[in-house]
């Protein structure tokens, strides 16, 4: 198995971590990691570079949260749990490695928490953290009362995280530094397989063969959920099946499993008759409109069944699916204009996610407020990237949000919006946060709808485009 930080980390027991510290700790993965150490009633510090809303919430569940990283952080802590982002020369990483306390990467720890329990392991290039959350969603309904980690808040539960009382486990598996080969899941689902994070895999085939090495991971007995609409996917599914793993698909592919008849969307969700082997299930009513979301429920769906959960039960589940937070999630309405926030930055989840706010904004404008992620990321996609913005009738880029990165010459925003495929006036390049909100108000006029989409730091913006907003209606923009 893959092991990041020289420790097997299903060798550690959940009940060894009792004082855990945690560096940049409000993240999405390491604060919910935070938050089941904390429901199992560990001693739980952490840091974080700034303050951010998550290190609020973990203060009030018990955990000792420090701002900026420090020596001194670390305090009486026996392990010390980081993420990717941290590297060498971080001072409370380098002082637990001379102190020789026990370290973690954060999927290692994840691993250890699961340690006796079934666990359902989620991946893919796209879809992923939406899918985790309809397949906790299903198995809360069911009584399950999985424990279970999601890259975003689960609009249900508040939470991106939790520790069950049930026997299942349901994690999301990130695929972009390899550390989804550390989990030996019971059932694997993948929602798609495509070219990303080339800065770790190099090519599209190491990406596959990584994710053929995630199959192999599955424990005997258990079995691997794959989209038959994706050629990633699908090619992964043939070659999982020769390997001997059982295999089964969702999709509207004739030859899928599960397979979804008649799929319609619009602003009001959407819907669509579910067979398995050629048996009606029922008929799958989404509140939340996108292809893309009706495909992640079929994921869910066919998991429920293939453990044992009534088709029923799981279905009446995904019509009360509240969502996940960045998802495609409503920040407020002034003045006719509708404002969401959402965390798509890949061409693919772009281009999905735009094509679904035209059938929610009907006969009205889409403006897009976009700040890209990474510097290398979007050199590598800048074309796909563009041509997704281009679905929008207004377009706002934001700088590059390159945290540790350097700038190469001819990469950034600017370069961004002049390979965007649209009319100069349609099409805006804002570097400063402060003047966002501004340009915003500028272009939306009643009826449209205005969604910010990017790099973590952008779900702030909705909440200042909405003062904006506010401030300009008075000005007779109604």
């Amino acid at each position: 198995m893959t092991v990041l930080s020289g420790v097997d980390p299903t060798t550690i027991s959940p009940d060894e971590l009792r004082a855990v510290h945690l560096i940049a700790i409000g993240g999405v993965g390491m604060s919910g990691i935070a938050r089941i150490l904390l429901a199992r009633g560990a001693r739980v510090s952490g840091s974080d570079a700034r303050e951010w809303p998550a290190l609020d919430a973990l203060r009030a569940l018990g955990a000792t949260v420090h701002v900026g990283h420090d020596v001194e952080n670390l305090g009486s802590a026996q392990t010390v749990v980081y993420s990717s982002a941290i590297k060498p020369g971080n001072p409370e990483l380098d002082a637990a490695k001379e102190r020789g306390l026990r370290l973690l990467h954060r999927s290692e720890a994840l691993v250890a928490l699961m340690g006796g329990r079934r666990v359902i392991a989620i991946s893919g290039t796209n879809g992923k953290t939406t899918t985790t959350s309809m397949i906790t969603t299903v198995f809360q309904h069911a009584g399950k009362d999985p424990s279970f980690a999601i890259g975003g808040d689960l609009s249900e539960a508040g939470s991106n995280a939790h520790h069950g009382t049930g026997e299942y486990f349901v994690a999301e598996a990130d695929e972009s530094d390899r550390s989804f080969l550390l989990y030996a899941p019971e059932v694997a689902v993948v929602t798609n397989v495509e070219a990303d994070h080339l800065d770790t895999y190099g090519t599209l085939d190491a990406i596959e063969e990584a994710f053929v090495a995630f199959s192999e991971r599955i424990v005997p007995g258990g079995f691997l959920v794959c989209c038959a609409d994706d050629p990633g996917a699908r090619r992964l599914a043939e070659r999982a099946r020769a390997g001997g793993v059982t295999v089964y698909t969702y999709g509207e592919a004739n030859d899928a499993d599960l397979r979804m008849h008649d799929l319609e969307s619009g602003a009001g969700g959407g819907h669509y008759l579910a067979t398995l082997d050629g048996a009606e299930l029922g008929v799958v009513r989404m509140p939340v409109p996108g292809r893309h979301i009706a495909l992640n429920s079929a994921a869910a769906l066919l998991v429920a069944v293939k453990l044992e959960i009534p088709a029923e039960t799981a279905i009446a589940a995904l019509a009360a699916y509240g969502g996940v937070r960045r998802r495609f999630e409503l920040r407020g309405t002034v003045g006719g204009i509708r404002i969401f926030d959402d965390y798509a930055y890949h061409p693919t989840s772009m281009s999905a996610q735009l094509r679904t706010v035209r059938e929610v904004a009907g006969s009205g404008q889409v403006v897009v407020v976009f700040q890209p992620y990474r510097f290398s990321r979007t050199s590598v996609f800048q074309e796909g990237i563009a041509a997704a913005l281009a679905l929008a009738d207004e377009v706002i880029v934001m700088e590059v949000y390159g945290p540790g990165e350097q700038r190469a010459p001819g990469e950034g925003g600017v370069a961004l919006h002049a390979a965007i495929p649209m009319a100069e006036h349609r099409k805006v390049f804002v570097p400063g946060w402060s003047d966002v909100p501004a340009e915003v108000a500028k272009r939306a006029r009643p009826g449209d709808v205005v969604i910010t989409m990017g790099a973590p730091p952008i779900a702030m913006m909705a909440d200042e485009i909405l003062v904006a907003l506010e401030a300009d209606i008075p000005a007779g923009r109604e």
